[in-house]
């Protein structure tokens, strides 16, 4: 496998662009990607009970469809709590971009970003489309544009793709992502799109994406709070002219490979891009008796306002970390706990048996305050571990959410 540059256009036949469509005020709010063939199509939406018309509607395509060609993406209405007219227009704006398209309106993936409640200006999402659709061009430019596009309270675009060979034949596989606030997925992210020239059957697409996505995305989070509109999308258009992948053999497990590489590399950057956020947080809790525990104890860790209120202060409060890990459901032995944290300036044990190390407050403040700082915990009682990622929690998280619909 091979990184290279690029997102949604870095693997063959796939053209994407991104538009100011007049939803938001002078920055780009539609994005849409197009294969230029059928392509397989899988994805995982939001847990929350509150789905928004485009995760309903992309719900039943992923279900009914054989084939997709399109993903068109809003930002700045995120079409939740919106009703039947919220259907009707998520509708609307998948016919748009079909009749732009000349492609049927089921290969149509729909997905919005934004405030939940209000009602999308379908005269400015249908008049977008045409912009769009005007726009498409194959390149890393034109994905570029797309990622962009798709941003709402991210402060940089989220982009990244590799390579590898299967059947003798070089595949791509990049993707793009947003998401900053209202982080805490439990399937995804607030929205991906992942794109790729590989020929795989349609069932081992969905379960490879779904597998995926237990330690990736489902991995992250930034405030605790599941989305309305969270789905990550797949479309594998065959394109590279490898034999077609319907069994689980290695050129699967390449492809999981990969797979893994660009879901973790962009879930990783959604959670540095945490609102407000100074630092990424990575917890790896090791030498647990299942993998469940281990999951449950660093998401656990991740998510605690204490544990990230102390990190932002460079803080060494290790008594927060265990407390959190004491909460977290999972069964353990506290007296056999080890604890280190680690940034770029180096590593240091806080914790040896459940008991605070003569360890240097000056120094741990050091390694805290490195821009990705991470911690880890040896349970000492099995071989399973999980690694999880979030970011500190700081003044400006509120300031941002206190004032976002202004």
């Amino acid at each position: 496998m091979k990184i290279i540059e690029g997102g949604v256009t870095a693997s063959q036949g796939f053209q994407a662009s991104g538009v100011y469509a007049g939803i938001k005020k002078n920055r780009k709010d539609m994005a849409l990607v197009y294969s230029s063939v059928p392509a397989k199509g899988a994805g995982t939406f939001t847990t929350n009970v509150v789905k928004a018309a485009p995760v309903i509607w992309d719900m039943k395509i992923t279900k009914e469809s054989q084939y997709v060609q399109a993903v068109v993406l809003n930002s700045g209405v995120a079409n939740a709590c919106t009703g039947a007219e919220g259907d009707k227009n998520n509708e609307l704006m998948a016919e748009a971009v079909a009749k732009a398209l000349n492609i049927p309106i089921n290969s149509v993936y729909t997905a919005s970003t934004g405030v939940i409640g209000k009602q999308m200006p379908i005269d400015v999402i249908v008049k977008g489309v045409s912009l769009l659709a005007g726009e498409l061009k194959p390149g890393l430019g034109a994905g570029a544009q797309a990622a962009e596009a798709i941003m709402t309270t991210d402060t940089y675009p989220k982009e990244c793709a590799v390579s590898f060979v299967i059947d003798g034949k070089e595949v791509k596989l990049g993707g793009m992502a947003k998401g900053s606030g209202m982080i805490h997925p439990n399937m995804a992210t607030m929205l991906a799109v992942i794109t790729t020239d590989l020929a795989i059957s349609k069932e081992l697409l969905q379960e490879a994406l779904s597998e995926d996505v237990k330690h990736s995305f489902n991995m992250i989070s930034v405030d605790r709070d599941t989305s309305t509109n969270d789905s990550l999308l797949i479309l594998a258009n065959g394109l590279a002219g490898n034999k077609e992948i319907t069994e689980k053999n290695d050129d699967y497990d390449a492809f999981c490979k990969a797979l893994n590489y660009v879901t973790t590399n962009l879930a990783k950057k959604i959670a540095a891009d945490g609102e407000g956020a100074t630092k990424l947080l990575e917890v790896q809790v090791i030498g647990v008796k299942s993998e469940e525990d281990a999951i449950s104890i660093s998401k656990s860790i991740i998510t605690s306002n204490l544990v990230k209120s102390a990190v932002f202060g460079n803080d060494a409060n290790w008594g927060r970390i265990l407390c959190a890990m004491g909460y977290s459901g999972a069964r353990f032995d506290p007296d056999k706990v080890d604890l280190y944290i680690e940034s770029a300036d180096g590593k240091l044990k806080l914790v040896e048996n459940g008991l605070g190390t003569d360890y240097s407050e000056e120094y741990a403040s050091k390694l805290l305050s490195g821009k990705e700082v991470k911690v880890t915990v040896d349970l000492k009682s099995g071989n399973a571990t999980a690694t999880a990622w979030g970011c500190d929690l700081t003044y400006d998280y509120v300031k941002i959410n206190a004032d976002y619909r202004s």
